[in-house]
């Protein structure tokens, strides 16, 4: 990156103070700030119903109006979207989302926004997964309460995309002197500091080539969209690096999966919700309300949370991936964990929902997991005894007489408990519900006619 593309992304998307970050920016900011960086295309991101970026891109002639009027598209062909008779949708490119890329684009500087979608009469699209998280904040907005999210998002850094082949032989935060992956993953760091969305943290994971970058905790809608864009450059950087990054949950064989932990906290104002200095854990009654509605809805959500066959490669006992629903403090086989209080960081009061993994679409799994939580302070859910005894370890008889049971275990069994949910039904629409299910059967059917590798080096020679 020559020093010229980095200033003019430090002036314009680079890391500023939060006041400035969420100042409202005009039309006429964003023209000043594509002329001052010479930016010659705009890329206009959405996301489809699977969490995958799609968009479209707008010379430096043509961006003043699409600014002013949005940018219409063909939406037939986008998983989840129209019938071909109901095609015409507008993207229309949220100012707050402009950043310049730390990178040239073929000898040209190029920067981004992500957009809403909405029908061409300016009403929201029902099948934008952006527009059910704006849709359950507001839920939150309406009771003065601001939800505030930190995901812990992992991936595997290979030499290529033909075959989940290591590139280093690390472990849990180890150093590689040598280790092209840690290279990478600190530019993706420096890229995405650059572009105005801070890091907290980055290390190597338990697994050989798999890295974990934290973003610092934002405001729910503003996690959301960094937690796309840092999809995005993870996977670019990776690229220039001669490197195939994956989200991909479960990549190899015998190795940990990929997974994407949620620390979660409800604040009104600058006091947090969840804290109470007088409770047990410090753990207010509507944090205890709170995790009792994740629990009680985790099972019909974890189609959102968990949408691909892969992902139940991932959630099964032994690789630290939670598969029972609990909650304790301690005890990381717990499907939700509260971290333990530090004294002078009431601010920091969370809970953790681990089962997600990183391949979900962060707008639908946020929406869940938050109206999840608001259903269990609306109904006062009353929440068991934290469990802080290893699960993986008793015996299925001494888990039945403790009331714990798992979460889906394929995504076929997923399919059914979403599909029974009127809590799922209610939050995601009737569009998106309907699509994930027509999608994901789909996926099933094309899994289980398959006949694999494993099946043949078994059983051909033995029937």
């Amino acid at each position: 990156m020559n020093s010229a593309v980095n200033n003019a992304a430090t002036r314009t998307g680079g890391v500023i103070s939060e006041s400035q970050r969420n100042a409202k920016r005009t039309k006429a900011d964003i023209m000043a700030m594509i002329d001052e960086a010479g930016v010659h295309f705009v890329r206009i991101f959405f996301t489809d119903i699977l969490g995958r970026l799609k968009g479209m891109s707008i010379t430096r002639s043509e961006i003043e109006d699409v600014l002013e009027q949005g940018q219409g598209f063909d939406g037939s062909s986008i998983e989840g979207f129209v019938r071909i008779e109901e095609s015409d949708l507008m993207a229309i490119p949220d100012l707050r989302t402009f950043r310049i890329l730390p990178w040239d684009i073929g000898g040209e500087k190029v920067a981004m926004m992500i957009a809403d979608i909405q029908m061409p009469d300016g009403t929201p699209y029902g099948g934008d997964p952006r527009y059910v998280l704006r849709r359950a904040l507001k839920r939150l907005e309406d009771k003065g309460w601001t939800g505030y999210l930190g995901p812990e998002i992992e991936y595997f850094c290979f030499g290529s995309d033909e075959k989940p082949e290591a590139v280093d032989h690390d472990g849990y935060f180890d150093f590689g002197h040598d280790d092209i992956g840690t290279e990478a993953r600190k530019r993706t760091v420096n890229a995405l500091e650059l572009m105005g969305i801070p890091v907290e943290c980055s290390h190597h994971e338990v697994a050989a080539s798999q890295h974990e970058i934290d973003l610092k905790y934002q405001e729910a809608f503003v996690m959301a969209d960094f937690a796309q864009i840092y999809k995005y450059v993870v996977k670019e950087i990776s690229r220039q690096q001669g490197l195939y990054a994956t989200f991909m949950p479960k990549p190899i064989f015998g190795q940990n999966g990929s997974g994407m932990h949620v620390h979660m906290s409800l604040f009104e104002g600058e006091r947090n919700l969840f804290f109470d200095k007088d409770a047990e854990y410090h753990l207010s009654e509507m944090a205890r309300q709170f995790i009792a509605g994740i629990l009680k809805h985790v099972s019909a959500m974890t189609l959102v949370t968990n949408q691909w066959v892969n992902s139940y490669k991932r959630l099964v006992p032994g690789y630290e991936a939670p598969v029972y629903v609990s909650w304790g403090r301690r005890n990381r086989s717990s499907m939700v964990r509260v971290p333990m209080y530090r004294v002078g960081k009431e601010k920091a009061t969370r809970v953790e929902l681990r089962s997600p993994d990183p391949s979900c679409n962060p707008y639908l799994a946020f929406a869940m997991m938050l109206e999840a939580g608001l259903d269990g302070i609306e109904n006062k859910l009353e929440l068991a005894d934290a469990i802080e005894d290893n699960i993986y370890g008793m015996s299925a008889d001494e888990r039945r007489k403790r009331g714990i049971h798992a979460i889906p275990g394929s995504l076929d069994s997923a399919i059914v408990a979403f599909e029974n949910s009127d809590f799922c039904k209610r939050v995601l629409g009737d569009h998106i519900f309907n699509k994930l299910i027509d999608n994901k059967r789909l996926e099933w059917d094309e899994y289980r006619t398959h006949v694999s590798q494993f099946e043949n080096d078994k059983y051909l020679k033995m029937l």
